[in-house]
């Protein structure tokens, strides 16, 4: 017999899953804005303009991918969860900002 902390009567699994992917979705989004917004202000000496430039079309795919997921998350009738291989890259695309924003940080270049 396993143990499972008690959930609220309202807040069913699938509710709680919706809910985390959700907030999940909306962190993706953000940091996929704010690295459109840091590539507007990075210099090349931090990236070279190709290297930029490809890390902006991940971006824009990605936003497209998450909109689309977003609006079938919105138009489903039951919860609904996404599987490892669409968010595994947009896991790594975060990473990619992140490392961004440190690089241009170690460069003196002041964020947005």
């Amino acid at each position: 017999m396993g143990f499972s902390p008690p959930t609220p009567e309202h807040e069913s699994p699938g509710v709680l899953l919706d809910q985390l992917l959700g907030s999940l979705l909306d962190d993706f989004s953000s940091w996929f804005e704010r690295g459109l917004l840091l590539l507007d202000h990075c210099p090349d000496t931090v990236m070279p303009q190709d290297q930029q430039l490809i890390l902006r079309d991940h971006l824009v795919q990605a936003r497209k991918e998450l909109c689309a997921a977003t609006s079938l998350r919105q138009a489903a009738p039951i919860p609904m969860a996404l599987e490892m291989e669409t968010l595994a890259p947009w896991h790594q695309l975060m990473l990619s900002v992140w490392n961004l924003s440190a690089a241009m940080r170690r460069h003196g270049v002041t964020l947005p």
